[in-house]
């Protein structure tokens, strides 16, 4: 049992989790003989109002310490376009993915920031032959989102949290990528029969797919959830590590989420398999993931074999 683990997933989550705790002895044994070896490509998919220039730095930490590694942030849905509703977000992506994932032979490494964290769960879950080896979640509303960000407050001038699944929980508020994951605890019933994309994805709604979702996704070899308490955004910031609010909006971590005790996409399984890693990094806002360095050495890095 890694002696790291507590620190790693506790609701608190106040110590950096070092992801090379959560390895398997032969990867790290893998990592420690052969550092110079050739490694997977590096796919990214970027988060709301990104585009691939705001990881410039991510890209040059890679190159840095993986020399020859072929990155791709994938040029979709950029800026304003990231508003547009998810389900079409997956499907241009997936036509991106799919030749880069042909020509590696070895498979790839996928790499998800906020909005995009919950695409690229989307992209596994929908691709049967997806070579995926390491899924990396970088600050990514996984369990959803409920709180009132600078992001929300200039989307939506009229709402409040309290208020908004008025129009999350429409046909036309779910035209829009941020009400595809809006998840409001005080009005579950609704979320659960009006959500498009996180009740389905999570499976917290019946549908005919749900079995091939999560056979898809158990495909990857690795699931490396990051997050922290100073990210400013993510609301709860537990959701990037699948805790949530329950009714009285008090958070509860993963393991007590009805998604992980009924293993509803692959989560317990995961978990159980020794596949299941992450760091809880406090002091990192919201932007500044994707440009920490602590955070990709100790938290990104060692899952780039």
């Amino acid at each position: 049992e890694c002696p790291l683990r507590g620190a790693a997933w506790g609701a608190g989550g106040g110590a950096v989790a070092l992801a090379l705790a959560f390895l398997p002895p032969p990867l790290l044994l893998l990592l420690l003989v052969v550092p110079g070896g050739s490694y997977r490509p590096v796919v990214i998919v970027h988060g709301l109002f990104d585009s691939p220039s705001d990881f410039r730095h991510l890209r040059a930490f890679i190159n840095e310490s993986h020399p020859g590694t072929e990155v791709t942030v994938l040029d979709l849905f950029d800026r304003g376009a990231s508003l547009r509703p998810l389900w079409v977000q997956v499907e241009g992506f997936r036509r991106a993915l799919a030749p880069i994932m042909a020509n590696a032979a070895d498979g790839v490494h996928l790499l998800g920031y906020s909005q995009g964290g919950l695409i690229c769960r989307a992209l596994l879950a929908t691709m049967p032959d997806h070579n995926v080896h390491s899924f990396i979640s970088l600050a990514a509303p996984q369990m959803g989102q409920y709180g009132d960000t600078d992001y929300l407050k200039w989307l939506f001038p009229r709402h409040m949290k309290s208020n908004l699944y008025r129009l999350c929980y429409t046909p036309l508020g779910q035209g829009v990528s941020i009400c595809n994951y809006w998840n409001d605890p005080h009005h579950r019933e609704l979320y659960l029969n009006s959500s498009d994309f996180l009740a389905l994805l999570n499976d917290e709604r019946l549908h005919p797919n749900a079995s091939d979702w999560k056979r898809n996704l158990l495909r990857i070899q690795s699931l490396v959830l990051i997050g922290g308490p100073d990210d400013g955004v993510i609301t709860p910031w537990q959701s990037s590590l699948f805790g949530f609010y329950d009714a009285n909006e008090t958070v509860q971590e993963m393991r007590a989420q009805a998604v992980y005790l009924q293993d509803t996409f692959g989560l317990k399984t995961l978990e159980a398999r020794g596949d299941l890693g992450g760091c809880a990094v406090p002091g990192v806002g919201h932007t500044a993931w994707h440009s920490n360095r602590s955070v990709y050495e100790h938290c990104i890095r060692p899952w780039l074999t």
